[in-house]
């Protein structure tokens, strides 16, 4: 009798650890690191390669170079998701695609601003 009440206990536990870990892969919030050598005015995120890209995830703040920021997203869109930035020295834009923001807990973004080469560390 004591194993079957000790198998039950087990089996409760590790249920109770399966939904907790289901809740946790919902959220698709990211932490956002600036290693471009440029200030950030503006990220905007899109599913995929969508043009539609919504509102600016920075709102009134700067993401001075070599800062973060995380990022608040909702994981109920699509999981892969583009990011398009406006830098604040010189109004440019700059376009990341294809981040699985529901695996991803931190993108760091680089940029060659005289080749045009965009490229980013994920973990």
């Amino acid at each position: 009798m004591k194993m079957k009440i000790l198998s039950l206990a087990v089996a409760l536990l590790g249920a109770g650890l399966l939904v907790g870990k289901g809740a946790a892969a919902g959220n698709a919030d990211f932490t956002i690191v600036n290693k471009t050598g440029y200030p950030i005015r503006h990220i905007y995120i899109a599913p995929g390669k969508s043009k539609t890209w919504g509102e600016d995830r920075l709102g009134d703040g700067i993401l001075e170079n070599n800062k973060k920021r995380l990022i608040k997203f909702s994981s109920k869109a699509a999981c892969t998701q583009s990011l398009n930035v406006t830098f604040d020295d010189d109004d440019s834009e700059v376009e990341w695609d294809d981040f699985n923001l529901c695996e991803i807990n931190t993108i760091t973004l680089k940029y060659n601003r005289k080749t045009r080469e965009v490229s980013a560390d994920e973990e």
